[in-house]
């Protein structure tokens, strides 16, 4: 089973359009931004519609050449906030149907598991509304440099 890289691919093209803020270009193309990620222009609108529908990135322009833009500067634009804008699914869930009843582990295992997984997503949440898109490509730009 493999992980959702819907946050990984957001979080990628945030940061690029922060350095490409940052280097004097306030907006890129879904093509520039699919560019950096090796991926398709069609795939990141997918991605970044929802982070624009919250308020989080802007576009600048219509048609062919319109630029996305962050909404907010990067260092107020928590991994918490992407997250939630994707409105990913829990990391983990419960059985898809009720299990044995009269099983003594079918009968309560549910609301056990159920307060664990709100834990494991809490801690989640906190993780990941301790970074933001600044700190995430600052600490890229400084430990993982592009080679000379």
């Amino acid at each position: 089973m493999s992980g959702n890289s819907r946050l990984t691919t957001a979080v990628h093209a945030l940061c690029w359009l922060e350095l490409a803020h940052r280097r004097g270009r306030p907006t890129l193309t879904s093509a520039q931004i699919a560019d950096s990620l090796a991926s398709h222009p069609v795939l990141i609108r997918r991605t970044l519609a929802p982070l624009r529908d919250r308020g989080l990135l802007d576009i600048a322009g219509r048609g062919p050449g319109a630029g996305w833009r962050l909404a907010r500067p990067a260092a107020e634009l928590s991994l918490a906030d992407v997250h939630s804008a994707l409105a990913e699914p829990a990391p983990f869930d419960l059985h898809p149907h009720e299990p044995k009843q009269t099983c003594p582990v079918g009968y309560g295992i549910r609301p056990v598991l159920a307060h664990i997984y709100a834990e494991v997503e809490a801690e989640i949440t906190a993780a990941l509304a301790r970074r933001t898109i600044a700190d995430v490509l600052d600490t890229t730009l400084a430990e993982h440099p592009l080679p000379q």
